[in-house]
């Protein structure tokens, strides 16, 4: 049974790095976050491991500091310093009108332009996933573009990535990936742009990323956007991944439990309700997690009968309009960041030992998986498509996990044998029920941590690359 709505079928990647043994070194510092059970190993979980000592096959990169900012091209934007950099509208350079294809409404905004720098990057990419942190008040909204070069010396089109605001309202665009955005060597499939051949040798080697800020002529408003990048890959097809020997386990987080499916049919306009709702309802965990919550007023358009009303509220602001479904993956990040001093990431990770780092210096992850019923013991349903958390490791190394498809919230957290959780995590080509050859995510996870993280949290994100 499909527990959630199915992702793109345009993902061609795999995983390869295996995982290797931490080394040795001094006790982590302790991280944020409330946690339980095990006591720490004599291992460093902040130590890079054999699989970081090689060459990774995934490229992440983001602009975060003022720093950042002041090396991109501004038309009309500014650096907004302060404890969190970001880019804002200083004076519009035009006006635009926009129709939205949701509303049918046509309507003129005045908008600036920031480009960054051109990312070369280390690994040649089949694929890239654009991510961004912002905030939008009422009346504003962004819009996040990528242009890249090709191993062959030519360049794509600016490929929209998303039309993004964090609200819903009348005074808002609605949230919305763009089909139909193809050049005859790549294409891109709601979020993810992917090569049309990988397999001819062709390759993204460099890319560029567009911001566009747009605001209700004549008003002072501006978005502020935090946090801008992407997640670039290169990854072999793969049906299995090679297994990774448990390192840093015996700990777990202590994480909210929601399920998804105690709003089965509420609220169909968002996704046919609640059992597609496993990208938001994990979100919403996370965010709870570091201690951030929707206020009263914010949920006061929730039926009041409903249980856990937070997550019918993030899957109505993590609704991306045209894929018609609460899965879009840089929309549940740039969700996830409007709560207070979070930042969020689309990240591809290479094996469960980056997952046992994370978790020991206490960050959860949120994991994209698909799989067969027979593929996972103890989830009694199979998926196209599914997102639950990582929120730790038995001592044996199995996989703790609060899983959104479950009955109720009660029976939210489960216990996954390591091994079929890392392959269905970490492939990109499965067999489905009738023999045929379907994508997988390849690792790929949200990540969500505070603006100011512990240092061993700090360590393990610059070492995995998302710093």
């Amino acid at each position: 049974m499909t527990r959630s709505a199915p992702r793109r079928t345009v993902l061609a990647a795999a995983l390869a790095a295996a995982a290797g043994v931490a080394a040795p070194t001094a006790q982590a510092d302790e991280p944020r976050g409330a946690s339980a059970g095990g006591a720490a190993p004599a291992t460093d979980p902040t130590a890079p491991d054999a699989a970081h000592r090689t060459k990774s096959l995934v490229d992440h990169h983001a602009w975060t500091t003022a720093a950042d900012w002041d090396q991109g091209t501004a038309r009309g934007t500014r650096t907004a310093h302060g404890p969190r950099p970001g880019v804002v509208i200083a004076r519009p350079v035009g006006t635009a009108d926009y129709r939205d294809p949701h509303t049918g409404r046509t309507a003129a905004w005045e908008y600036a332009t920031w480009t960054s720098p051109v990312h070369p990057l280390a690994v040649p990419a089949t694929e890239a996933v654009a991510s961004w942190n912002a905030h939008t008040p009422p009346g504003t909204w962004i819009t996040v573009e990528l242009r890249g070069r090709y191993s062959d010396g030519t360049g794509t089109p600016w490929y929209v990535m998303g039309r993004w605001t964090a609200g819903d309202g009348d005074a808002d665009i609605r949230r919305t990936s763009v089909d139909g955005q193809k050049d005859g060597k790549s294409s891109i499939s709601t979020d993810t742009f992917a090569l049309d051949d990988p397999a001819g040798g062709l390759r993204l080697t460099s890319y560029q990323l567009r911001l566009t800020l747009h605001r209700r002529p004549g008003t002072s408003l501006t978005p502020t956007v935090w946090r801008l990048g992407a997640m670039a890959s290169d990854l072999p097809d793969r049906f299995e991944v090679p297994a990774s020997k448990p390192v840093r386990v015996g700990r777990e987080l202590v994480v909210p439990r929601y399920s998804q499916e105690i709003h089965k049919g509420q609220y169909p306009e968002y996704d046919n309700g609640g059992e597609a709702w496993c990208s938001p309802t994990s979100s919403q965990m996370i965010i709870e997690y570091w201690g951030r919550k929707p206020t009263q007023q914010q949920l006061s358009w929730v039926d009041p009968d409903y249980a856990d009303p937070q997550v019918c509220h993030a899957a109505r602001y993590a609704f991306d309009y045209q894929y018609e479904g609460c899965g879009n993956w840089p929309f549940n990040a740039a969700y996830a960041a409007t709560y207070r001093d979070l930042q969020a990431t689309v990240a591809r990770l290479s094996s469960l030992n980056d997952a046992e780092r994370l978790i020991h210096t206490g960050i959860p992850l949120i994991t994209s998986q698909s799989f067969l019923k027979t593929e996972l013991d103890g989830a009694g349903y199979g998926t196209a498509g599914h997102l639950m958390t990582v929120i730790g490791f038995t001592q044996d190394g199995d996989v703790i996990a609060n899983d959104p498809a479950s009955p109720d919230d009660k029976a939210v957290r489960r216990v996954y044998r390591r091994r079929q959780f890392e392959n269905i995590w970490l492939r990109t080509k499965r067999h489905d029920a009738n023999g045929q050859v379907k994508s997988g995510s390849g690792g790929v996870c949200y990540l969500y941590f505070p603006v100011k993280s512990a240092p061993s949290q700090h360590r393990v994100l610059r070492e995995l690359g998302i710093l």
